[in-house]
């Protein structure tokens, strides 16, 4: 009897059924998940808030700050509604177009936050490695230009995953999807079809945004940290050291876990699906909640700016 006798096809809606295994505390989990997403729109809406009102942070490594607290803001709102629509009120079905663009908006925003941070380890480069001509080198031109770039490039990398899935898997084995939003290869696993093209171009899209990202911000902090550990002077490489440190905090964070996520979903097969889940979940929200806490805390223009604000409310 032919495979398809017992598949759907083409179906024209999904489930997301959450965290398997967790569906019973799933409205308790989503308390916490909801507290994140709050505080990743209230920390990046006063970050941008920041940067725009005072004119002396109009510089490149305050506008990829506030392009990365853009695409925080839409990375979580692209996924924390209908996950705790989940979560709260069991709106578990999803349209399978709308699965597709979900999916499509999750990775293309995950893109441009890696092309972000690329974009902020080559000015900490620049700006240290070759000061005098920093203001040169980055004008706003070339920010404009870096930003465009990122975003295409990631929208243009993301978009054949949706195609391949629409127009070359048909036939799936259900429509249940085992996870909390629309994953690319929890649903490219659904199907009852040959789907090595559709991993195959996964892997190649991870490898050449990601793993290309990685490799040139490691090349840079590299080159950084040579050149702060050469200059004479203590009170000089600990000035140029504490530059860097937000970012590192943020790259660290930001590739541990995706890669985790990335990996799990791939080859994890003895990993507990609530644990993929949770990590993958928790990936998507974790940076957009942290990255305005640590540029916060470890940048000090932003520390002062933010200060006077909290300090003026107050007075009044």
């Amino acid at each position: 009897m032919s495979i398809y006798n017992t598949t759907v096809f083409m179906p024209s809606e999904f489930t997301l059924i959450g965290i398997p295994g967790l569906e019973s505390v799933q409205c308790w989990i989503g308390i916490p998940f909801c507290a994140m997403y709050l505080m990743a729109m209230i920390g990046n809406s006063l970050l941008l808030i920041i940067i725009k009102s005072e004119h002396s942070l109009h510089q490149p490594m305050y506008i990829f700050l506030g392009m990365l607290g853009v695409t925080d803001i839409a990375l979580s709102t692209s996924i924390v509604p209908k996950m705790l629509g989940i979560f709260w009120f069991h709106v578990t079905e999803i349209y399978f177009d709308c699965c597709l663009l979900q999916m499509w908006l999750i990775h293309t925003f995950q893109g441009i936050e890696s092309g972000i941070l690329l974009a902020m380890a080559l000015d900490r480069y620049v700006a240290i490695c070759y000061p005098l001509r920093h203001a040169a080198i980055f004008s706003h031109q070339l920010v404009t230009q870096i930003a465009a770039m990122v975003t295409l490039r990631a929208a243009i990398l993301v978009a054949p995953c949706l195609v391949l899935i629409k127009f070359r898997l048909q036939f799936y084995h259900t429509t249940v999807i085992s996870h909390s939003y629309c994953e690319h290869m929890a649903v490219v696993k659904l199907a009852a079809e040959n789907i090595r093209v559709n991993k195959i171009y996964g892997l190649f899209v991870a490898f050449t945004v990601a793993g290309l990202d990685i490799v040139l911000i490691t090349l840079s902090y590299t080159q950084i940290f040579i050149t702060v550990f050469r200059l004479p002077q203590k009170e000089a490489r600990l000035k140029a050291f504490n530059t860097c440190v937000a970012h590192i905090c943020v790259f660290l964070q930001f590739y541990s876990l995706g890669f985790f996520s990335f990996f799990a979903h791939r080859f994890g097969s003895h990993i507990p699906p609530y644990i993929h889940i949770l990590f993958s979940s928790t990936y998507l929200l974790v940076p957009p909640f942290l990255n305005p806490l640590v540029y916060g805390a470890k940048t000090k223009q932003i520390r002062v700016h933010m200060i006077k604000i909290f300090c003026s409310k107050n007075l009044l």
